[in-house]
């Protein structure tokens, strides 16, 4: 029977370490040796929508585990702009390929196309609903880090609303011990309520603040996000919130030494560039664990796991 990777909600919390100890398996075999994994097989990239850092890390993984990469970076290079439907697509592209990763501004796409095809789907971001592969990788991140993911404190800043990543992780963080999540954002771009009610019954809690800087001292990392002009339907409402935020070097001043920032990228000035050179920049290393934890899962839906055993 296939695997699919659609969303986080399909996954139990022993399925998520799972996927961490997997990423940090993958982590310790050499570069030089990857190649060995995958030989002949191909991985397609369908991204209905632009991407950097989704599409070269899936791409690089898959190039390092041997296999071969097919694909197109946004809808105009497809046929869906000859009018081509979406499930014709995916049935044409499973033709060619062994494993398919789907980005598409339209929520429910991925969850579609696991129900199309008869091979693997990984849900690369759909709409402003899940990115599980971001929050896998953001989690193994924070794990490397700071050892565990259980009783962290956490501040969620920025675009709250209409990020996809922000609501694949803190479904994730509903499922550990005692995290506590701090929640910073316009008063238009909050947390959805269904995410705010899903903590009934866990360990986790929110709480609201519009400070970045009480944020900064009260948790022990802070996940900036971009503020999604794409997302909103009227640019004068982006307008008004599309600075609410940015953090600056100068506000890291006296926090622990082991405090980290991280962020999903792409960033336009939510983070100042003299945030880079601190210790607490986590985001670039953030980046490159998305090739390793791509690579983690590529090889598990593939069936294709390394031994225990491998170095």
């Amino acid at each position: 029977m296939k695997k699919d990777l659609i969303s986080i909600d399909d996954l139990r919390l022993e399925q998520i370490l799972n996927y961490l100890d997997l990423a940090a398996r993958v982590a310790a075999i050499p570069d030089a040796e990857k190649f060995r994994f995958l030989p002949g097989r191909i991985l397609a990239t369908l991204f209905f929508e632009p991407s950097t850092r989704t599409r070269l890390s899936f791409e690089s993984a898959m190039t390092r585990l041997g296999g071969r990469v097919i694909g197109f970076s946004e809808a105009a290079g497809s046929s869906t702009a000859k009018g081509e439907s979406f499930s014709d697509t995916i049935r044409t592209v499973e033709q060619y390929a062994d494993i398919i990763a789907v980005r598409h501004p339209k929520e429910g796409t991925a969850r579609r196309a696991a129900e199309i095809s008869r091979l693997p789907i990984l849900n690369a971001g759909d709409g402003a609903n899940q990115h599980p592969t971001q929050t896998l990788l953001d989690l193994y991140t924070i794990r490397k880090f700071f050892g565990q993911v259980d009783g962290l404190r956490i501040a969620l800043v920025g675009d709250l609303k209409y990020s996809r990543t922000i609501h694949s992780l803190c479904r994730a963080l509903l499922m550990f011990d005692g995290v506590a999540m701090t929640l910073v954002s316009p008063e238009s771009l909050k947390l959805p309520g269904y995410l705010l009610k899903a903590a009934k019954g866990t360990t986790a809690t929110f709480r609201e603040t519009s400070s970045l800087e009480e944020a900064i001292r009260e948790t022990d990392l802070v996940y900036m996000t971009r503020i999604q002009k794409e997302r909103f339907p009227d640019v004068v409402e982006y307008e008004k919130v599309k600075d609410a935020y940015v953090l600056e070097a100068g506000m890291l001043a006296g926090v622990p030494a082991r405090f980290k920032v991280l962020h999903p990228l792409p960033r336009v000035n939510e983070i100042s560039p003299d945030v880079d050179a601190t210790p607490h920049a986590g985001y670039f290393e953030q980046a490159r664990n998305g090739v390793i934890m791509r690579e983690a899962l590529i090889l598990d839906l593939l069936d294709a796991r390394p031994a225990r055993s491998t170095p």
